[in-house]
């Protein structure tokens, strides 16, 4: 079974994603982030990869992810690209996944791939406003990803609320269900951990 897990930037899809991991058994349960498949662009200087617009879908390499998805699907062992996000390039090196029953799928633009579309049994939609989002936004990317304030204020702005209004808010009305992360209530986690148990019962 393949659950896709979608929502704007900021909405607590991996937070959530990592409490359900914590609780199934490791045999059980694979996760993997859309955002390990960023294109690799290492003919672009590094100005010119921070001009890319990561938040489009043309950014991620999903023929790939479906790909994978599908080796996986058919019990047999990939190996996942690993991102740096500080030099928006891949690394050397990749991550070895083998197959297991239920496979985790996160990423703010799954549902604006058609490659995905017939992968997913079910699709999930994590929705926060987006004062929170960006709250959230600006808290992730200063501490762990050596952004500044208005570089995450702008980009917000300028790149992540258009491509959010035209990418990821239109699929919410097309998700199987639609769990509410407004202000970090452990109730939206609860919800989603008995909603992924359910759904695997």
């Amino acid at each position: 079974m393949i659950i896709g897990v979608c929502g704007g930037t900021g909405s607590g899809k991996s937070t959530m994603v990592d409490s359900i991991s914590k609780k199934l058994n490791t045999n059980v349960l694979l996760t993997i982030s859309q955002d390990s498949y960023y294109k690799h662009h290492p003919e672009l200087s590094f100005d010119e990869r921070c001009q890319l617009n990561f938040d489009h879908p043309d950014a991620i390499a999903f023929r790939l992810l479906a790909q994978h998805l599908k080796q996986l699907s058919n019990h047999l062992t990939v190996q996942q690209p690993l991102y740096c996000f500080e030099q928006h390039l891949r690394l050397k090196k990749t991550l070895t996944l083998k197959p297991k029953p239920l496979i985790i799928l996160e990423g703010i633009l799954l549902f604006a791939a058609p490659e995905l579309g017939t992968l997913l049994d079910y699709k999930i939609f994590i929705d926060a406003p987006e004062k929170v989002r960006l709250k959230r936004r600006l808290a992730r990317d200063v501490k762990e990803r050596g952004r500044t304030k208005q570089e995450v204020l702008n980009r917000f702005k300028n790149t992540l609320k258009p491509m959010h209004d035209t990418f990821i808010e239109p699929h919410k009305v097309g998700s199987d269900y639609i769990i509410s992360n407004p202000n970090d209530d452990p109730k939206a986690i609860d919800q989603f951990n008995e909603l992924i148990r359910k759904l695997i019962s």
